[in-house]
C-alpha cells in the first residue's frame, strides 16, 4: 500500500453466527450477513477466520485541529479547538455525501496516518484542544477504536465528540454514547421516502438515537440537517421536523440547517440558496425552537446565539469567529439571568477562530 500502513485486524464487537453459516453484524440496522472474507456495506467491518474484525483500528485519513463550531457544536465550549479525525467507509449510502472521498473510500491507502488512543490523547493536549472529535466519516462504524480513544482521552481530561448519522442498534448505542461528551447527529431529512431513496437507510432508527441521547445519557446533543433543493427543503417537511424536535427533545436542543453543494452522485442539484436556510430557520423558530442556526453560508444572525428567555444576543459569530461573548460565569444571560442550555467555560478567553491546522501523528 502506498501509505505504508498495514490494514489492522482488531476484534469487532456486536455480531453473532447464523444457522446458515454466515455471521451477522449487529452494530447497525443494516444487519450485514457475511461469508468468510466478505465486508459489510461500511467496508471496514469484515469476516476473517470466522470472526468479525475492524480493519481500521488505529488508522486515520488525517488529523486536524478545528474550531468546535465547525462540527457544528455551538453550545459545547464555544471558541475552543477540537482535534478532528476520521477513518474510511460509512454505513449509509448518501447520494449527496459531502465527504465522499473519505466516507465512500474503498481504498485502505486513503488512511495515511495512524495513532494509538494514548497518542491521540497526548496530541490533543499538545495542540491545546479541549476535545477530540470522531468525524469526516461516521464513527459508528469504527466504534471500537472511537471508544478506546474516548477512554484514553477521558483519562487525560480531554472530552470527546461524535459527529454521526446516528444509525446504530440499541445495545452498541448504549455503550457508544456512554463514552461521548457531545454529539452532533445528522438528521438527513424527515421522511422515510427521503431516507430510503437518498441514503439507503431508514428514518426511525435515527429518531430513536436522538431520543436516547437526549433523555438517557449525559451526552450533549445538537442536530444538523443539510437542506437539498427540491428534496427535503419544503415548508411542510421543515415544520414537521421542527415540531418533532420540540415535542420529543424540547425547545432548547440546537438545530442547524446547512447548505448543500453539488457533489458525489448528486451534481444535478443546485447549491442551497441562503434564503432557503433563512426560511427554514424562521419556520423552526416559529414552531417554538429556541436555538436554530444556519451553516455553510455567511449569516451573522443565523450563526449567533440568543437568550431563550429575552432574546438578548449572547454569543456573536462571524463564520467560526466569536465576537461579542456575553455569558455570565454561570453560563447565564446578563440581561435576564436565564441559563443557556449547553456546556460553557466559567471564563471565556480568545476563541480559536476560523483556523484549520493539519496535524501528523504517525
Amino acid at each position: 500500500m502506498s501509505s505504508g500502513v498495514a490494514e489492522s485486524r482488531h476484534p469487532g464487537r456486536w455480531w453473532h453466527r447464523l444457522e446458515d453459516g454466515r455471521i451477522q453484524c449487529d452494530l447497525c440496522p443494516r444487519d450485514c450477513r457475511l461469508h468468510e472474507g466478505q465486508r459489510g456495506l461500511c467496508f471496514v467491518r469484515q469476516r476473517i477466520d470466522d470472526q468479525m474484525v475492524l480493519t481500521t483500528w488505529g488508522r486515520s485519513s488525517g488529523f486536524c485541529v478545528d474550531p468546535i463550531e465547525k462540527k457544528p457544536l455551538n453550545h459545547f465550549h464555544p471558541g475552543s479547538s477540537v482535534m478532528s479525525f476520521g477513518t474510511a467507509g460509512c454505513n449509509l449510502a448518501c447520494k449527496f455525501c459531502q465527504n465522499w472521498d473519505i466516507s465512500k473510500s474503498r481504498e485502505m491507502d486513503r488512511l495515511m496516518d495512524e495513532a494509538t488512543p494514548e497518542r491521540l490523547a497526548e496530541a490533543a493536549i499538545e495542540s491545546g484542544c479541549r476535545s477530540v472529535a470522531f468525524t469526516y466519516n461516521d464513527p459508528v462504524i469504527f466504534a471500537e477504536y472511537a471508544m478506546d480513544c474516548a477512554d484514553a482521552c477521558h483519562a487525560r481530561g480531554v472530552m470527546t465528540v461524535a459527529v454521526t448519522a446516528g444509525y446504530i442498534h440499541a445495545e452498541p448505542r448504549r455503550v457508544f454514547y456512554s463514552k461521548m461528551d457531545a454529539a452532533n447527529v445528522d438528521l438527513k431529512g424527515f421522511t422515510e421516502a427521503f431516507y430510503f431513496q437518498q441514503t439507503g437507510a431508514h428514518l426511525a432508527p435515527v429518531l430513536e438515537t436522538l431520543e436516547y441521547i437526549h433523555h438517557e445519557t449525559d451526552c450533549w446533543l445538537e442536530i444538523t440537517t443539510l437542506l437539498i433543493p427540491g428534496l427535503n427543503d419544503s415548508d411542510d417537511e421543515i415544520e414537521a421536523e421542527s415540531r418533532w424536535v420540540l415535542e420529543h427533545l424540547g425547545p432548547e436542543v440546537p438545530l442547524h440547517f446547512t447548505a448543500f453543494h453539488p457533489d458525489y452522485k448528486m451534481t444535478d442539484r443546485p447549491p442551497t440558496p441562503p434564503a432557503t436556510l433563512t426560511r427554514a430557520r424562521r419556520i423552526a423558530l416559529d414552531q417554538g425552537l429556541k436555538h436554530v442556526y444556519t451553516g455553510n453560508v455567511h449569516d451573522g444572525a443565523g450563526g449567533s446565539t440568543y437568550c431563550a428567555g429575552c432574546s438578548a444576543l449572547l454569543i456573536e459569530r462571524d463564520w467560526y469567529q466569536i465576537g461579542d461573548y456575553r455569558l455570565t460565569a454561570e453560563g447565564g444571560c446578563p440581561e435576564c439571568g436565564r441559563r443557556l442550555a449547553g456546556h460553557f467555560a466559567a471564563r471565556f478567553e480568545r476563541g480559536f477562530g476560523r483556523r484549520r491546522i493539519p496535524v501528523r501523528l504517525a
